[in-house]
């Protein structure tokens, strides 16, 4: 059984871990910040406090001292380099007074770690709490010799020496500092020692060594206001003007500059104030000195006069406007605005060198869109010479200039061609400036050249030379019509009738002519000028033969009746009716019904009863109707609403056709009567 049972045990196994078989997501989700918070709200982790230890007798004390050292030391064996136990370890020894021990402990830790600054001002403080003077003394030099870069201990150090009353220790000891050319705080602390204990002297030559350590504007400042602040104020002026001559004019700043004109303002020495602020604004960039300015603009207001405020105002716009023309030299509206405040204020050198810098920003592209704007720059240019300057020959290099610059072949300025001919004329140089403008009319002719030149020589009575230019014009243009109802003119104040009516002829028999209906209105005016009766009416069939415009059979129903002569009224009666007669083919009803309108008031004024009911009858009656608007593609897109007009005539049209449609309905209805009788018999 023994045996068995044995056997038995031998063979059993150890259990197996279960198989997970579902290892789907469980339905409530647990994160680990809900398990660390229920640890923390049923407190698993918290430990009770260790139970109060008393010591009752001196053994007990040596006991408990021997296990905490004991402790310490293990933990340092473990990781010497955790400077943190070697901290507390020398705290402890320090809270039981054993100074000793604690001062060995930190040198054993400087020996592991040297460079730990905690460890070092630990090791100080525990010297200067337990008034260990010479000790702390001893471990700061330690310190400042080790790691002469750290302000931390030379602040410290320097401060022990002065509330100890030592203070030639602690100068001796920042003289020390000052050779390593520390940080700009670590002066000041040294300027401020010396200033609390009143050595003036003192302060003032650290200063000077100082600005030489931190040449840096503001360093220079913080001195002129030390001395200020002494009531040294020749002294102050004087370290001004060593930082304005040690800066000289390539390392210029405003802050400096401004600080200098405040303290002569302060002074009350106000005109040394303002030569301070002229000579930083002429020096220093317009872009660099926004503060400088604004400053002194507060200046003038409060100490100087209207011109000075306006030089001071001036100067700001100019300022804002170099700015514009500088980030955008194309900006030809900034140009326009700067060029304008200084031909009000500026000398002619200055406005003409800003002109210059104006017109060399020249379009980069061929486009006349691109110039349009750019042009009137040397417009304004050349009349500033002319009317301010009083410079004629420079007026003409200005034109010449811009003349030379237009690229002809693709565009030109009229503009520009006739300013300068009128300038000669001004000049009395009448020959040459026939000769800019016949350059004009070979370059680049255009219709405005040719007018400007023709209105030149009719101002000068050259009748013939204004013929042969009107000649070249229709020429170069024969479709302007404007150009041939001024010819005409022309002509007509001459007093040569028959060379007018010669010319207007042959303008209406142009094949092409872009405005035709005034050419006809002139050429007609012109005939009822001449109290002509029978040549307006002879055109206005001719006009007629051409278009069938309602306006035309208006107008000339409109003359007729002005004639005044016998059988006028029966006259303009019989165009109306002409006119109805031809234009109920028209399309346009609404040319019909300004028509029927305008012999109705005719008749309203002129007419019988029976007259007036006769054209009443013929007026439309006005309907409204639908129609099917079509997009840009063909497709239908809607139905729209619009008023037509039904004249009689048409209405009576309609009628017929209706009455026609009526009978071949009735037709039809009898045939299919008649078929289905047939049916029924069969």
């Amino acid at each position: 059984m023994a045996a068995s049972s044995s056997a038995t045990a031998g063979k059993q196994r150890i259990p197996q871990a279960a198989k997970v078989k579902n290892k789907a997501a469980a339905p409530v989700q647990i994160t680990a910040e809900q398990l660390l918070r229920e640890a923390k709200e049923r407190e698993l982790e918290l430990r009770p406090p260790p139970p109060a230890q008393r010591i009752a007798d001196q053994e007990e004390l040596s006991d408990y001292k021997l296990r905490r050292r004991k402790t310490f030391e293990d933990n340092l064996r473990k990781n010497r380099t955790v400077l943190r136990n070697w901290i507390k370890y020398a705290r402890w020894e320090e809270s039981l007074k054993e100074i000793q021990r604690a001062r060995s402990i930190y040198e054993r830790a400087l020996d592991v770690d040297y460079g730990n600054i905690p460890l070092w001002l630990s090791y100080a403080e525990m010297e200067m709490k337990n008034r260990q003077v010479n000790h702390a003394r001893n471990v700061w030099e330690r310190a400042v010799t080790t790691l002469p870069r750290v302000s931390q201990f030379w602040y410290k150090y320097t401060a022990m020496e002065e509330m100890l009353g030592n203070i030639a220790g602690a100068r001796q000891v920042f003289e020390r500092w000052m050779e390593w050319q520390p940080e700009e705080q670590a002066w000041h602390a040294y300027i401020n020692l010396e200033l609390r204990y009143r050595e003036v002297e003192r302060a003032r030559t650290i200063y000077q060594r100082f600005v030489l350590v931190h040449p840096h504007v503001k360093n220079w400042i913080k001195y002129a206001r030390s001395e200020e602040k002494q009531a040294a104020f020749a002294h102050a002026r004087q370290v001004y003007e060593r930082a304005v001559e040690f800066f000289g004019e390539e390392h210029m700043d405003e802050r400096l500059f401004v600080a200098f004109a405040k303290f002569e303002e302060n002074q009350k020495e106000v005109e040394r104030a303002r030569v301070i602020y002229k000579y930083a604004l002429d020096r220093i960039p317009k872009h660099r000195a926004q503060e400088l300015l604004k400053n002194y603009t507060i200046f003038e207001k409060k100490f100087g006069d209207r011109p000075g405020i306006e030089a001071l105002i001036e100067s700001k716009c100019r300022a804002k406007y170099e700015a514009e023309v500088r980030a955008n030299p194309l900006n030809f509206d900034a140009w326009f605005d700067y060029l304008r405040l200084l031909e009000s204020h500026a000398e002619a050198e200055t406005v003409r060198e800003v002109y210059e810098r104006a017109v060399a920003n020249v379009p980069p592209s061929e486009e006349k869109r691109h110039w349009k704007r750019y042009i009137y720059l040397w417009v304004r240019y050349a009349l500033y010479e002319e009317l301010e300057a009083k410079d004629p020959d420079r007026t003409r290099q200005v034109y010449q200039a811009s003349l030379q610059l237009i690229p002809h072949r693709k565009f030109t300025f009229a503009k520009m061609w006739l300013y300068y001919a009128k300038f000669e004329i001004r000049q009395k140089n009448v020959p040459f400036a026939r000769r800019v403008l016949g350059t004009s009319l070979g370059k680049c002719p255009k219709n405005k050249l040719f007018k400007g030149y023709i209105e030149l020589e009719l101002q000068l009575r050259e009748f013939d030379r204004c013929r042969k230019l009107y000649e070249k014009w229709l020429e170069f243009a024969p479709e302007n019509c404007a150009s041939w109802i001024q010819f005409a003119e022309v002509e007509t104040l001459l007093g040569d009738l028959e060379r007018a009516r010669a010319i207007y002829e042959l303008a209406i028999s142009q094949p092409r002519l872009d405005m035709p209906e005034v050419l006809w209105k002139s050429y007609i005016d012109f005939e009822m000028e001449q109290e002509e009766t029978e040549r307006p009416r002879n055109l206005y069939r001719r006009l007629l033969q051409r278009t069938q415009h309602v306006k035309v059979w208006i107008s000339w129903a409109r003359f007729e009746l002005s004639t005044g002569e016998e059988g006028s009224v029966a006259r303009c009666r019989q165009i109306y009716e002409e006119a109805n007669q031809t234009m109920r083919n028209c399309e346009d009803k609404e040319d019909r019904l300004l028509l029927l309108e305008s012999w109705r008031s005719f008749e309203d004024e002129f007419g019988t009863v029976s007259e007036k009911d006769r054209v009443n009858k013929l007026m439309p009656k006005k309907a409204k109707k639908r129609r099917k608007v079509q997009t840009d593609y063909g497709s239908e897109a809607a139905w729209e609403e619009y008023y037509d007009y039904i004249f009689p005539e048409d209405a009576a049209a309609n009628l017929a056709n209706l009455k026609l449609l009526a009978m071949a309905k009735h037709w039809k209805k009898q045939q299919q009567e008649k078929g289905g009788c047939r049916a029924t018999c069969s």
